[in-house]
């Protein structure tokens, strides 16, 4: 019987700690910019930023999108939106010339960047082949 006891409580302690990093990611994106975005992309494991602007007709179709899977992937991906027009020098650094753009990151450092609008499905599988199925 100790066996299981051990096993209980291996699994336990798993689910308490999937629970609680759940638990401090964000509900939906979290606006960044300037003066958070490199503490946000830190803080979280995988990270997708949505690049966009006020009067981007394509990325207005994104931000449901986006909406929808920050919370199919809470606790596994944390979502932000960075405004272009209001972060001209990030966009610059990252070499955003088209927008909207997803730059993908993991443990902090940029892995990847999607350009252009697309439904879920597409973002989705796509996001999965880039941080592995989750």
């Amino acid at each position: 019987m100790d066996e299981i006891e051990e096993i209980k409580k291996k699994m336990m302690k798993e689910l308490m700690d999937k629970m609680e990093t759940e638990k401090n990611f964000p509900d939906g994106p979290v606006n960044v910019g300037a003066d958070n975005f490199s503490m946000f992309i830190s803080k979280y494991p995988n990270v997708v930023v949505d690049c966009w602007a006020e009067w981007c007709g394509p990325c207005k179709m994104v931000s449901p999108v986006i909406e929808a899977l920050s919370k199919d992937y809470k606790g596994k991906i944390a979502f932000g939106k960075m405004n272009t027009d209001e972060n001209q020098r990030l966009a610059m650094q990252f070499g955003i010339t088209a927008i909207p753009t997803m730059l993908v990151f993991k443990d902090g450092k940029m892995i990847d960047n999607i350009v252009g609008a697309m439904p879920k499905e597409i973002l989705e599988k796509r996001l999965m082949k880039v941080f592995g199925v989750m």
